[in-house]
């Protein structure tokens, strides 16, 4: 009996639709969230009734007001922003969409998909709205299918992912904008009457300038750890589009999905077109709370090897960018072993002959090694890394071409360009039309013959540095409206076929830094790189952005030359935060500086269970305040062992100034732990007052600890403070 009330429990949970006095109610439902759909039974209309904290008892969602129409439609009695505006072949633009049925499944444990399905009673257009829910992780993923069965195609103008309605006093919307070397600058600003949109029309590298993602507070500005607040973002590799339209009643809309900016879709009969899938959490417990479900939810679900571990590493970038040789290789590659990495990275200029690679003007396109630069090929390079005992890795932009390159004088229809206008450039290049099927194919390939002649290559490093420019595909002709559209399937077409054949190959997603950070595309990609400014005090503030959204293991993380005034213990704490790795020439270094980065590296490899697969806590931010300071912790599962980051980050010392102690969060109240500070250089002693001090879990998160440093005399300090429970 009791195995048949769980069944029956866990079916009841989870049918996501019920009827109450004769109303027709869909809950999509996680352990903390509710969004509750209901259908007008007059109009058979479907309506969004309630998003926020959970909802548990049915006599109360039916006291819900019906609320506001779930997928808007153009040219009906709505005066706002539709979901949805399509044009009929006959000519009419109207839609009117109605709730036919609705189905329930399972796909894999521990996760739940509704499908609604809507059409219009007048025209054969039909919309499914999938929900799809990760009830632990408090995670929904929202998509929609269009299609139709008139006789001829229809023009989708619109074509939204997700619209949410919320109620409130106030909203305040925090966007992550800026630029290259500048990405994720957040602000955050009050939503009033009118419309504010984030978007994207670049294409390729589509978030050089604003990012997939925002943060939406309700009453009161966002708050670490109090406060309702939406943490959302699109898995669209391309054009993205957020609305956020507030209404004469003080309502709140959100239209999430790809950027429809000369993109007007032709729609074939029965052909079916989904939309990129919209990735919310909604959290009462302020953005912190949020983050660590969206954090938890990608390394478990999303990320690309999510639950395995990651590569320390040497890149040779910044050590030679294109001035190097074979030999000069191979001794950086000793310099990588004495610092203990697992891998050495190639970076950009070691291919095209007749073009050879010695600066970004040429070259781009022609994959094979430049002899005079590596006249033995990557093959001995791979030899001489395993060797070494380290792994190899490359670097490759195969969706990009120099005109100055073999590949655009053999093959110049395979690029977007403009049949009658000069050619313009972005960082001297431009974009291979993805949209046609033999690039596809050669794209592949690039990926594919590496891999085939050097099985040994464990590592990608996918660049991407230019927008789409001159944008016409001659292979599209008379569609240049799909253009943006195909692009982006073209480049998961290649992804997909380099993920079923090599399916354990390690790959960074970069696109000139920032350029490309959302969550189809870390299907493909065990980690970003979240920028090319690795100033250690530009790190602190970009990772703490991108934090928000994705885990520390997602994020790349290299020691520099870059602001050589702060030190390397400095530069290389800031990096141990996230995926650590070295692009820097050790032979500078003096003896205490490779000494230090040497047990670095090894505290990292130690605590990156802890680091990189732990629960994060954004404790100070550098972003308030006097932006003097930010300290961020992480505490794995079972909150026995954590590790405490912290960071002096003011240049200018103030008179009489003594900062405040550091609360710290996610320990066991009544367990007793040990704090120990790492990454020190050797024989110094720590000046961290609760050094090798054990303390209760109460006293750290109510009294604090003095983490950071009141030394005039340094500028840019940090520690990094192992916490151990005793047992």
């Amino acid at each position: 009996m009791k195995i048949k009330s769980v069944i029956l429990y866990i079916f009841l949970l989870f049918a996501f639709v019920f009827k109450i006095n004769g109303e027709t109610i869909i809950p999509i439902t996680t352990n903390d969230i509710s969004l509750i759909y209901k259908v007008d039974e007059k109009t058979g209309r479907l309506y969004q009734s309630y998003l926020g904290q959970k909802l548990s008892y049915d006599s109360d969602i039916a006291l819900l007001p019906l609320g506001k129409e779930a997928y808007l439609t153009h040219g009906m009695e709505d005066y706002f922003e539709p979901a949805i505006r399509v044009l009929h072949n006959d000519g009419n633009p109207s839609l009117l969409l109605k709730y036919v049925s609705h189905e329930n499944k399972q796909p894999q444990s521990g996760i739940h998909e509704t499908i609604i399905l809507l059409k219009d009673e007048v025209y054969p257009v039909e919309v499914k709205l999938h929900f799809i829910t990760y009830p632990k992780e408090n995670i929904i993923k929202e998509y929609a299918e269009i299609s139709h069965r008139e006789k001829k195609p229809i023009v989708l103008y619109n074509y939204a992912s997700s619209l949410l309605h919320l109620n409130a006093e106030k909203y305040f919307l925090t966007d992550f904008s800026g630029e290259w070397a500048k990405e994720v600058c957040m602000n955050e600003t009050p939503l009033t009457y009118g419309k504010r949109i984030v978007d994207s029309k670049l294409g390729s590298r589509a978030n050089m300038i604003c990012s997939p993602f925002f943060m939406l507070s309700v009453n009161e500005k966002a708050q670490e750890n109090t406060g309702e607040i939406l943490l959302g973002t699109l898995g669209w590799t391309g054009n993205f589009r957020f609305i956020f339209e507030v209404d004469n009643l003080n309502g709140l809309r959100i239209i999430s999905g790809i950027n429809p900016y000369a993109s007007e879709y032709t729609l074939k009969p029965n052909e079916v077109f989904r939309t990129p899938e919209f990735i919310f959490t909604y959290s009462a417990e302020g953005k912190g709370k949020a983050s660590r479900d969206m954090q938890r939810w990608a390394r478990k679900y999303q990320l690309k090897d999510g639950e395995k571990s990651r590569m320390t590493l040497l890149n040779n970038w910044e050590a030679t960018h294109f001035a190097f040789d074979e030999n000069k290789l191979v001794d950086i590659m000793d310099e990588a072993v004495k610092l203990g990495v697992d891998m050495f990275l190639l970076d950009d200029g070691w291919f095209a002959n007749k073009y050879p690679r010695k600066n970004d003007r040429q070259g781009l396109g022609d994959w094979d090694e430049t002899v005079t630069k590596l006249p033995n090929g990557i093959g001995k390079l791979v030899k001489e890394a395993t060797n070494k005992g380290l792994k190899f890795g490359l670097w490759i932009e195969p969706e990009m071409v120099n005109p100055k390159s073999e590949l655009y004088e053999k093959h110049k229809d395979w690029v977007i360009h403009l049949p009658n206008r000069d050619e313009y450039y972005y960082r001297n290049q431009m974009v291979l039309d993805l949209s046609n099927l033999e690039v596809q194919d050669y794209v592949f390939g690039v990926v594919d013959n590496l891999m085939t002649k050097y099985p040994g290559i464990a590592y990608f490093k996918w660049d991407c540095n230019s927008p789409i420019t001159n944008i016409y595909s001659p292979y599209l002709k008379n569609q240049q409206s799909h253009l943006y559209i195909e692009y982006v399937r073209g480049l998961y077409a290649v992804l997909d076929r380099v993920k079923a054949k090599y399916p354990n190959l390690p790959m960074m997603l970069c696109a000139g830094g920032g350029g490309r950070t959302d969550y189809e595309a870390l299907k493909y990609f065990t980690e970003f790189w979240p920028s090319d400014n690795t100033d250690p005090i530009a790190r602190i503030f970009i990772q703490w952005g991108y934090s928000h959204f994705f885990p520390a293991k997602s994020m790349a993380a290299h020691v520099t030359s870059w602001n050589k005034q702060a030190s390397i213990k400095f530069r290389t704490d800031v990096a141990s935060m996230c995926k650590l790795g070295f692009d820097i020439r050790v032979h500078d270094m003096n003896e205490a500086d490779l000494a230090y980065c040497k047990e670095a590296v090894i505290n990292f490899n130690r605590l990156s269970p802890v680091i990189l697969d732990g629960e994060q806590y954004r404790l100070v931010s550098p972003y308030e305040g006097n932006k003097d300071h930010a300290a961020v912790m992480y505490t794995n599962e079972n909150a026995d062992k954590a590790v405490l980051f912290a960071y002096d980050i003011n240049p200018v010392f103030k008179y009489n100034y003594f900062p405040t102690p550091v609360r710290l969060q996610g320990l066991k109240k009544d367990a007793r732990y040990k704090l120990e500070e790492i990454n020190l250089y050797k024989g110094t002693e720590s000046k961290f007052k609760y050094h090798n001090k054990v303390l209760t879990g109460e006293f750290l998160m109510q009294v604090g600890v003095p983490a950071f440093s009141a030394d005039p005399t340094i500028p840019t300090s940090s520690r990094v403070i192992e916490i151990t429970e005793i047992k």
